[in-house]
């Protein structure tokens, strides 16, 4: 008798990436966020010049102000004769860190509020007030409200370097989780439903089970795609806080804050706002690629196509 041979069952995240692979998009969009990643977090290794040194020599200095692009400098210099190919690398670290971690606040607190707003029916008006009374905010004037009230203050504890990164991470993060949060719920109502978690419910299974056992696995495809656009979102925000000279100190520099320092000599020296204006656009603009190819891949009645 011939034996017969059964098929591995195929993993739903091979599924996904075959499909995420058909975006050419977004595959285009992964090899440049990577590329950006690596130019930022490997770049120093190799190129390794102080972004914050200032030569001591005042006559040297002054040689080395706003130089072009060269051997020795590759992006030129800024009006302190610090090397911008240093600063871009350095500033990039802190502004990936920022959008990542204020993505992770926006995604805890918006995948909370809207998980106990889609499956407590007496939560839900109250949640959803409050999400839309956030949305109503107009959110750039609160965030450089709350920059001007408790930056000194934060900064005198935590210190101006970690407290100005906490402070601007918790305010982006509280001010951008109402889009998740309405999207979860509305997957969530959906969810609570279905055959598996109403059988659930009728073996007596505890209410918080069912939320992080069945309820929190099936939303994660709209999470992920949360998460991406809040990459962006948050860097973009940062960038403007920065822009607008509420961000980091000037030794601590961001793509923002070069945007800020080299807004005065736009007209002479151009290449100062172009360079981070560039590594702004393509970060914001590659992460929104990936979202939007993620959300093609995670959606079952296109992934089957």
């Amino acid at each position: 008798m011939t034996e017969l041979k059964l098929e591995k069952p195929r993993s739903q995240w091979r599924d996904v990436w075959a499909q995420f692979r058909r975006h050419k998009g977004a595959m285009a969009a992964l090899v440049l966020l990577i590329a950006l990643a690596s130019f930022v977090l490997i770049g120093p290794l190799v190129w390794r010049i102080d972004p914050n040194f200032i030569e001591p020599n005042t006559a040297k200095m002054f040689k080395l102000r706003n130089l072009g692009p060269s051997w020795d400098h590759p992006l030129g210099t800024d009006q302190l004769g610090r090397d911008m190919l240093a600063r871009m690398m350095f500033g990039g670290r802190i502004s990936l860190a920022v959008g990542s971690v204020a993505m992770l606040v926006a995604l805890f607190i918006g995948t909370t509020i809207g998980v106990l707003a889609g499956y407590f029916r007496r939560l839900d008006s109250w949640l959803m007030r409050l999400t839309d009374l956030f949305l109503a905010l107009p959110l750039l004037p609160l965030l450089l409200v709350m920059m001007f009230l408790f930056r000194e203050t934060v900064a005198g504890i935590m210190g101006p370097r970690l407290g100005t990164f906490m402070l601007i991470v918790v305010a982006i993060g509280i001010t951008s989780w109402m889009q998740a949060a309405r999207v979860v719920r509305g997957e969530v109502l959906a969810l609570k439903e279905r055959e598996f978690v109403l059988a659930a419910r009728s073996v007596g299974t505890p209410a918080r089970r069912i939320i992080t056992r069945h309820i929190l696995t099936n939303v994660l495809s709209p999470v992920l795609v949360a998460a991406t656009l809040g990459i962006a979102a948050a860097i973009i925000t940062e960038s403007v806080l920065s822009f607008l000279g509420l961000g980091f100190p000037p030794d601590f520099p961001t793509w923002g804050r070069l945007l800020y320092d080299g807004i005065d000599a736009i007209r002479t020296y151009p290449e100062r706002v172009v360079w981070p204006g560039l590594a702004i656009s393509l970060t914001v603009l590659s992460v929104n690629y990936i979202g939007d190819g993620l959300r093609d891949a995670l959606d079952p009645r296109i992934r089957g196509r």
